[in-house]
């Protein structure tokens, strides 16, 4: 079977939880303005033609019982005329105001599956061949045979554009250099464009004068030298990042509109075009609303050869242990985190610290200081970890070691590390750096960077004392003498984060939150201020 080419719609789940959200906060507002918006919503919706042949394969859910949602990213290719597309997103969400997280599992696009009637392939061929139907039908009978879906869900790269750009922009902190140029070629021929620098900034919804290269939606559906499992996590980080922005009254302001933009880009099942499916869904909205996101990931395994293409295998055993895992409620506290061993609280060292050492760091205040020197001016003091975990090492640009082979030098020119202003509120200037680590492995006798692995650390600096990344941390510790504020997502670590009077600074874990928990902290701990 032959490759399809790499661009991805990567979008739906996080457009889609923002909208219901948006709408669900209008439904709670009152009584009768929520009745109003949910019988507007529904008729918005009805105004679209609804998914076909999928109505028997759906569950009715009793009114405030739990919901499980699939959630579809379509690709439309440039020469494909109105064809039906390719599924870049499979991802099933479920919604239950009992639990503390919102549970997701991703489907990768690269699964080896058995479609009724196709035979073996891909799992995203099984919406090309048959569209929502053949789809369901292929996670129920060959991945989960469990599985009962309320509602499908279906959008494309505009309605996620539309959505974010109505919505404003998001801040996320970018943890590595992303170009490619296209060159004006087809995407058949060439990854779609990009040109996203390091660091913490305002990515825009979709694409602008320059096609997009710069937008969340560039961002968000790469997948140019990592891989899918990557790219579902910088989707789940991305609506994390978007949720902690976005505030009720600014939600309010325009729910109207916003809502209308989500139907006018959104397929639904035909129960979605009811007042009661509306407002059933939304009511779940509104009680799930401060719940955090909990990632179950898919349990493949080693990619195999099926009709020519290498693609990914699993175990009837593993995947159902994965579905479970999906539709249990998480029922302790969502805020915990645990594995912090070096910690000190209150400046009284905790009887289980270990040292650096003993939890996998090392001491590399070197190559902390040159990149510090490399940053010049950056209107603000300096600070490196003294310790960072073994096997990490820092991108340069004056080594080339972090660059991507197919592109230029020059493109990552300032970029490792990386001194510039963040576009903050009202267009208001603030001087930030961002430095960038990496994994590395041997090969050939050499140390080289494993940047397939999409697995990058920053050490972020800035003036902004409060941008929405650091609202609302998950645990505050007194660790060597800092104040740190530790954010976690299902127990990882994702951020910690020390202010001074003259600015803030942060670590920021992988998009998967490899590091553990101990190191995070410890590098946090040990940041240290460079020579002026």
């Amino acid at each position: 079977m032959s490759l399809l080419p790499r661009t991805r719609a990567g979008a739906l789940w996080r457009a889609l939880l923002s909208a219901v959200i948006v709408i669900g906060f209008v439904a709670g507002t009152t009584a009768v303005a929520g009745l109003l918006q949910i019988k507007q919503v529904a008729s918005d919706f009805h105004a679209h033609k609804a998914i076909t042949g999928i109505s028997k394969q759906l569950a009715l859910p009793a009114p405030g019982e739990p919901q499980t949602l699939l959630l579809i990213g379509v690709d439309h290719r440039d020469g494909e005329g109105d064809g039906i597309g390719n599924t870049d997103t499979m991802m099933l969400m479920r919604i239950d105001d009992s639990s503390s997280t919102i549970n997701v599992l991703s489907i990768p696009r690269d699964l080896a599956v058995d479609i009724p009637g196709v035979g073996e392939a891909k799992i995203n061929d099984a919406y090309a061949s048959g569209g929502a139907k053949l789809l369901l039908q292929t996670l129920r009978q060959d991945v989960f045979p469990a599985l009962q879906v309320d509602h499908i869900l279906i959008i494309d790269f505009q309605g996620f554009a539309d959505l974010v750009s109505s919505l404003g922009c998001v801040y996320a902190p970018v943890d590595h250099r992303y170009y490619n140029d296209n060159l004006g070629q087809s995407v058949a021929n060439n990854y779609s464009s990009i040109d996203i620098q390091p660091g913490y900034q305002e990515l825009c919804g979709g694409p602008h004068n320059d096609g997009g290269a710069t937008s969340a939606l560039a961002f968000v559906r790469f997948r140019h030298n990592d891989s899918d499992i990557v790219r579902e996590a910088r989707q789940q980080d991305f609506l994390r990042w978007a949720k902690s922005q976005w505030s009720t009254q600014t939600l309010l302001a325009d729910a109207g509109r916003l809502e209308k933009e989500f139907a006018d880009n959104v397929e639904t099942d035909g129960n979605l075009q009811t007042f009661g499916g509306v407002d059933d869904l939304f009511d779940l909205a509104v009680n799930a609303d401060g719940s955090s996101l909990k990632s179950i990931p898919f349990p493949y395994g080693p990619s195999e050869v099926v009709n020519g293409g290498d693609d990914l295998s699993f175990s009837e055993t593993a995947s159902a242990q994965a579905y479970q895992e999906f539709m249990t409620p998480t029922t302790t506290a969502t805020n915990a985190v645990p594995g912090i061993s070096t910690t000190s609280h209150k400046g009284k060292k905790k009887a289980h610290a270990k040292t650096p050492a003993q939890i996998g760091m090392v001491s590399d205040p070197g190559d902390g200081k040159s990149q510090a020197g490399q940053l010049g001016d950056v209107g603000m003091p300096v600070y490196y970890p003294r310790y960072i975990p073994e096997g990490l090492e820092y991108c340069f640009s004056m080594s080339t070691n972090c660059d991507e082979d197919t592109n230029p030098t020059s493109a990552y020119d300032n970029s490792y590390p990386r001194n510039y202003k963040i576009n903050g509120p009202d267009d208001t200037p603030y001087d930030a750096y961002v430095m960038t680590l990496v994994p590395w492995s041997w090969s050939d006798g050499g140390q080289v960077p494993d940047l397939a692995l999409g697995q990058y650390v920053t050490v972020q600096g800035t003036t902004w004392q409060d941008p929405p990344l650091l609202r609302d941390p998950s645990a505050v510790e007194t660790v060597h003498g800092k104040v740190l504020d530790i954010y976690s997502q299902a127990g990882l670590v994702s951020t910690v984060a020390w202010h001074t009077s003259q600015g803030v600074y942060w670590i920021q874990n992988t998009l998967q939150n490899t590091i553990p928990n101990d190191q995070m902290v410890e590098m946090a701990a040990s940041l240290t201020r460079a020579p002026a």
